[in-house]
């Protein structure tokens, strides 16, 4: 399965319970079609006093969503967008169908 949505993308949810937010993907599974998004479908986890984890209690965690629930956000025209390619020469880019220019991955600042 082909994903055109990559770490680091901002992205809107269009169904769902968590439908309008918006957040920044933090992993993407290729193989299985979905991706967890920054505070975005949160589940709440029991969790057992442990050595590693002394005060126990009721945790919230971010679970996978699927891909086609979601919509990547421009960074230049900022509206949920499809998202297509553009091959020149030898590059291989994603560009925005509603505005047409081209979707650069961001990269991280140097800690």
């Amino acid at each position: 399965m082909t994903i055109k949505i990559k770490k680091g993308d901002k992205i809107m949810v269009i169904a769902g319970k968590d439908k309008g937010k918006t957040g920044m993907v933090e992993r993407v599974f290729s193989k299985t079609g979905k991706m967890i998004i920054k505070g975005i479908n949160i589940a709440k986890k029991h969790v057992k006093v442990s050595k590693n984890n002394h005060a126990g209690g009721i945790v919230e965690i971010n679970m996978p969503m699927s891909v086609g629930k979601t919509a990547l956000v421009c960074p230049s025209c900022g509206k949920p967008t499809r998202v297509g390619w553009q091959i020149n020469g030898k590059e291989k880019n994603r560009v925005c169908k509603k505005c047409g220019k081209a979707i650069l991955k961001i990269k991280k600042e140097d800690k």
